[in-house]
Formats: structure tokens, C-alpha cells, sequence
């Protein structure tokens, strides 16, 4: 069942494929194209299969099947690895390899290197479904100033430094997902200033910047799904308008504010609720909503999501709010 699907996945993300392969992308979103238990990402020439299967031998069966299909398929593939998200260790649910040797360490992707580490965790270290977003980063920051919070591996800063951006501070708890973002600033010839990457918690960093009266053209949040450290709660399902309240501040008038939700049970009228709330005062206004690529969503998906993500297409709910400063102008 598996083979005719991926062989239809791949016929409908051809004009992805680029001539070099540097690119990266969503081969098959299972849970959209009718196989749940399975999703294939391509990073440059190296493949990574999510095993989604509660039976693990099934799911063994069926990732070979799709490894030996995407093998003779695609034989510009030089590696492939497998995530297995109900694995007994962290090696399994991290990623164990399944043939080549080496994984790729970098992908290109509208003219900007990325560097990546595909066993870094659960992920991948570089979200697919944020595409769209980097490109709208290296399109409209041009001599802004940038703060990412919640940066992960920093792709939406590196964007920004594309774009031209005059500053991008770094923000992220964990200080090797903030190495990584160094490396793809040297891979893209960019300076690596020692405070702009910042490993601090989201709630005690946002304080220091207000008490140092720090401002920016533009602030991005995108907060993981849940988290709690000692000074806060992250919970984009209860909780996302407390988390953007905490930016408002540190954005000068006439900046941007992009918020992300990836609440996949926040639907998209709830997060509008969430979002025209923080409007009413007049300081925040919609400007637009970034779409989810095209190939993550899947193409000709079937079934319906879990829940409604309308009038974003996606359950990774992309806004960007235009701000103005209470007590500017």
C-alpha cells in the first residue's frame, strides 16, 4: 500500500528536486496522504523516515519497504536515517542510520546555507513547515533590528541576516541548539557576535530586556507546544496570548510582531480569537498570515485534521502583526 503513495508523492514534488540537491522538503506527509504511520523528509541527499507505528515490527516492515522503494527511486540518495517516534531509546526516537554513511550537515534554501544536525532530537534541528516564513524574513527586515525568542537552531535569524537585517539577537534555553545557529552563520560568511546569542529562559531574558530598555523592529515567537523551566510556563494550548504579551514591549512603533502557534488543537478561529483580543487595544493589527508550504501540507490531502486550521491552512498558525508603541507619534 505503502509504494503507490510514496511513487505519487514524489511525481507531485518533482520541481522540488533541485539539480544539486542542497534543498530540503517534505517527501510524504503520511497523516495528510493516506498513511499515517509514515513521513519522509528530504535534507540535500540524505532521507529521514518518521515511523509513526504503534507495532514496532510493522512499522520495521514498513520502513524497509519505503527504503528500498526511495532507494531505487531516488538514487541520488546517499543516506537515509529513521526516527522512531514510539522507540525504547533516545537513539531510536533521535534517528539510527539505515544505509550510506554520512548524513548531510547543511541544506540551501532561497539562497541561504542552514546548517543541520538530523540527529540532534525529535527533529530535525530545521522546520520544514516555516519556509514560506524565512523567505518573508529575508524579504522584508532589510536595516531592521531582529530579536527571535524560542530560536531553536536560529534558521529565522539567519533569514533575517539575508534580508539585511541590522541586528538579530538569538534567544533559546539550549545552548548546542545555539551553536548550530553559529554554524550557519559561518557557512553564510556572517560575523558571530558573542551577545547576540543569548542561552537564557524566554521569561528571565524578556525581563532583563525590558529593565535595559531594549527595543526591536521586529520580534519572532515561536514557542515550543509546552514547556515549564523555573521562571515560567510555556502552553501555546491556554496560554499564547501571555506569551506575545511579553514582547509587545520590546517592539518599537511601527514594527512587526510574528507569532506562532503549533498547537495542532488550537484551531485556526480560536488562535483569531486569541489574536484579535491582543487587537482591541489598537497597538497590534493582523497584517497577514504566512502559509504552510505546500508539500508539508500535502498535496490532495485526505481526511480531515484533528482540528479545524482555518483561515490559516495549516496547524502551525503563522501572523504578522503590525504594532504600534503606546505613547509614540
Amino acid at each position: 500500500m505503502i509504494i503507490p503513495l510514496l511513487e505519487k508523492s514524489i511525481a507531485s514534488r518533482a520541481a522540488l528536486m533541485d539539480s544539486k540537491h542542497e534543498t530540503a522538503f517534505r517527501l510524504f506527509n503520511g497523516f495528510t496522504e493516506g498513511f499515517p504511520d509514515l513521513i519522509v523528509d528530504i535534507y540535500a541527499a540524505t532521507a529521514v523516515i518518521h515511523d509513526y507505528t504503534d507495532n514496532l515490527e510493522q512499522g520495521a516492515l514498513t520502513v524497509q519497504k519505503a527504503q528500498q522503494f526511495l532507494t531505487t527511486s531516488l538514487p541520488w540518495l546517499r543516506a537515509g536515517i529513521v526516527k522512531t517516534r514510539n522507540g525504547a531509546t533516545q537513539d531510536d526516537k533521535r534517528g539510527k542510520l539505515l544505509f550510506g554513511t554520512e548524513l548531510d550537515r547543511k541544506i540551501r534554501e532561497h539562497g541561504v546555507w542552514y546548517a543541520i544536525n538530523l540527529t540532534l532530537n525529535r527533529d530535525s534541528s530545521l522546520y520544514l513547515d516555516t519556509r514560506n516564513l524565512r523567505k518573508w524574513l529575508i524579504e522584508n527586515l532589510k536595516d531592521r533590528s531582529v530579536m527571535n525568542t524560542f530560536a531553536y537552531t536560529g534558521s529565522f535569524g539567519v533569514a533575517a541576516l539575508k534580508g539585511g537585517a541590522s541586528s538579530v539577537v538569538q534567544i533559546d534555553l539550549n545552548r548546542e541548539f545555539l551553536n548550530l545557529a553559529k554554524d550557519s552563520y559561518t557557512l553564510n560568511g556572517f560575523p558571530i557576535r558573542k551577545g547576540n546569542f543569548i542561552s537564557r529562559d524566554f521569561f528571565e531574558q524578556m525581563g532583563n530586556m525590558k529593565r535595559e530598555n531594549k527595543s526591536f523592529d521586529c520580534v519572532i515567537i515561536d514557542p515550543p507546544f509546552f514547556s515549564t523551566t523555573a521562571k515560567g510556563k510555556v502552553d501555546q494550548e491556554k496560554e499564547s496570548a501571555r506569551l506575545i504579551n511579553k514582547v509587545r514591549p520590546l517592539i518599537n512603533d511601527g514594527g512587526h510582531l510574528i507569532a506562532i502557534n503549533n498547537a495542532v488543537f488550537v484551531s485556526g478561529q480560536e488562535y483569531m480569537q486569541t489574536l484579535e483580543t491582543l487587537c482591541k487595544d489598537g497597538y497590534l493589527k493582523i497584517k497577514e498570515f504566512i502559509p504552510v508550504p505546500e508539500d508539508f501540507t500535502g498535496y490532495n490531502p485526505v481526511g480531515k485534521p484533528i482540528t479545524d486550521p482555518s483561515p490559516f491552512n495549516h496547524s502551525t498558525k503563522i501572523a504578522v502583526l503590525d504594532v504600534k508603541k503606546k505613547g509614540a507619534g
